[in-house]
């Protein structure tokens, strides 16, 4: 009983902490709030740089002293980032709701997928990770959607502040739903409840050796940075390329709806499709499509290149599942929270490197010469994952 409870509880905390209407309108309530484009970049450097100094740290605490009380963190980071968003003025306002958003991602990042694991595990169902992985981004793409369409909407007819009100009661119902979790006990080889605590050093050399212990894991790890990294920038700047191939605000709505749909059915099959294909397989036709999908957008810009762009969606829902399921049933227990937040880290350090890039790019050639640039990203790493993964990814 302990698994399905919590199973469920994960899937109403992941949809509530999507269910967020004021991301929608999050710029232009800042804006509104006197925070211009150069103070919001300020805020999200420091959200980048803070949340990499939190990751490993925190999945740390997470494997040593349980995953609850991040996921708790998480939740409750939430509530007080919109509860001072709506009172917000002050350029260190936003300062602090950033930092707590970058305390609150890093807490969850490699505990709740490290929670989930451990409770279907208590009941020997941990082949069916990949299958409620896949469930629980469904809940959150599905969320992510509504909020957008209804946020847009209502930021329309209300004010502004109405989308915030809203958010902060979603994020109180995560915050229940996170104080309502079990803790699973799970037996652990690493390190047990009566040991010394372990020194963060050496944590870190016994999560490295968990990563040369099993091969081809680092390199599913690498390819879910590389992709995760990927991904992101259709997430933050696919508004400026339809601006730019001429499809009107209108249909910005619908846009956004369809490419969080597209990303559903990997979602929601990649746990049957593993059980058809080799991950190896399954890896090379994500970055495949990745390359010739940001390939195409880059070089035929139209409304043609919408097509492209919901191809890498279509393919982008199946990572997450896959790279967490190879990950979680190769390592330890003591270890899958911090594996988790290595891969967390990896992913907003690959972010940070790539979009150097990707600013200089763009500043040159527009956000066709970006998109290019992932796709030169892409290619190179799906040319290294072709020959390396021969023989360590089954």
């Amino acid at each position: 009983m302990l698994g399905r409870s919590n199973v469920w509880k994960l899937y109403g905390f992941r949809f509530f902490n999507s269910l967020i209407p004021a991301y929608v309108i999050e710029r232009l309530y800042w804006e509104e709030r006197g925070m211009t484009i150069q103070l919001v970049i300020y805020t999200e450097i420091f959200y980048a740089i803070t949340i990499m100094l939190l990751e490993l740290p925190t999945g740390i605490v997470a494997d040593k002293w349980g995953r609850k009380p991040m996921i708790v963190l998480t939740a409750a980071m939430g509530c007080l980032e919109f509860l001072i968003l709506l009172h917000a003025t002050e350029f260190w306002h936003f300062a602090l709701v950033v930092a707590l958003a970058a305390v609150g991602s890093s807490a969850a990042s490699g505990a709740e997928t490290a929670l989930l694991y451990d409770s279907l595990a208590v009941r020997g169902h941990e082949q069916q990770f990949e299958k409620v992985a896949g469930r629980m981004q469904g809940f959150d793409l599905t969320a992510t959607m509504l909020a957008a369409l209804a946020g847009s909407w209502l930021a329309h007819q209300l004010d502004y502040a109405f989308n915030y009100w809203l958010s902060l009661f979603s994020m109180s119902l995560c915050l229940l739903l996170a104080c309502l979790l079990i803790e699973p006990r799970v037996k652990r080889t690493l390190a047990s409840e009566d040991e010394e605590p372990v020194p963060i050093r050496q944590f870190v050399r016994d999560a490295l050796w968990q990563l040369r212990g099993h091969p081809g894991l680092l390199l599913v790890v690498l390819s879910a940075m590389v992709t995760g990294a990927a991904i992101n920038f259709i997430d933050e700047f696919w508004q400026i390329y339809l601006d730019r191939i001429g499809v009107p605000v209108l249909y910005f709505g619908l846009f956004s709806a369809a490419i969080y749909v597209l990303q559903l059915p990997g979602s929601l099959l990649a746990y049957r499709l593993r059980n058809v294909f080799r991950y190896r397989t399954l890896l090379l036709a994500i970055l495949t499509a990745l390359t010739l999908g940001f390939s195409y957008v880059a070089v035929v810009p139209g409304m043609s290149s919408m097509a492209a762009i919901f191809l890498i969606c279509l393919f982008a829902g199946m990572i997450g599942p896959l790279a967490a399921g190879y990950l979680h049933h190769r390592i330890d227990a003591s270890m899958r929270a911090t594996l988790g937040s290595f891969q967390s880290f990896g992913t907003n350090a690959a972010m940070m490197g790539i979009g150097l890039g990707f600013g200089y790019v763009t500043s040159q050639w527009d956000i066709f010469g970006g998109y290019g640039l992932i796709a030169i990203i892409c290619a190179g790493f799906l040319v290294y994952f072709l020959f390396a993964s021969r023989s360590s990814i089954a």
